[in-house]
């Protein structure tokens, strides 16, 4: 019991630097979805190029960066470019590898959907004196997205969670701050207990506005 005490004491005591750590998550999650999400369009659209060179490079792309563990091009990036004289913040690394990272994942899932999709209507559409781009902004875009809701949500849910390993390239966010809060009383499971428990809680949220998302434009399928 006392224990337990002594660990709801040091909590509360660090409870301010866990707070800034949390949104430290939040603010990485969160910008490297939506950075994510917008790479991921881009590739795939250039994925879609009928220039067998450009499509050849975005599908390497794709599977490189699927292919890579993300840890691995984190720390090339924050320990290895140092050695090339190049020096980045721990969020802009973190950010920028995310980014290349969940580009690809979104990139992939969005392909998955248009492999799914009726062709006839971008035929339509090209015989109609629609421009690539236009039967991309105006068909093929909006139904893939839609066709990827619970893939994409998914991948929001995958941020939050993976967001835990940035604390190894010296970004402070809730997992390094929980690994503070363990050194200092050697708690260390009550400590990771507290913080599963924070990202379940984190994770419940999305789940629901996914849901909710799913409900409003999946009802037809």
């Amino acid at each position: 019991m006392n224990a337990w005490l002594a660990f709801e004491r040091d909590l509360l005591e660090q409870m301010p630097l866990i707070l800034s750590g949390l949104v430290n998550t939040l603010q990485l999650a969160l910008s490297v979805s939506v950075s994510g999400l917008l790479l991921g369009i881009v590739v795939f659209y250039l994925s879609l190029s009928k220039n067998k060179i450009l499509s050849y490079l975005t599908n390497g792309y794709i599977s490189f960066f699927i292919g890579m563990p993300l840890i691995v091009l984190l720390f090339l990036m924050y320990y290895g470019l140092p050695q090339w004289g190049v020096r980045l913040s721990p969020f802009t690394v973190a950010f920028i590898g995310f980014t290349m990272n969940v580009a690809a994942y979104n990139a992939a899932y969005l392909k998955t959907a248009y492999n799914g999709l009726d062709k006839t209507q971008l035929e339509a559409a090209n015989a109609q004196g629609f421009n690539p781009l236009q039967v991309f902004k105006l068909i093929t875009l909006p139904q893939v997205i839609r066709f990827s809701i619970p893939a994409l949500t998914n991948q929001v849910i995958s941020n939050i969670k993976d967001s835990s390993v940035a604390f190894l390239i010296q970004y402070t966010e809730f997992f390094a701050r929980v690994q503070e809060l363990a050194s200092t009383n050697f708690q260390f499971f009550k400590a990771y207990i507290f913080a599963a428990v924070v990202y379940l809680m984190l994770i419940s949220v999305v789940v629901l506005l996914a849901r909710q998302i799913e409900k409003r434009y999946l009802v037809s399928l």
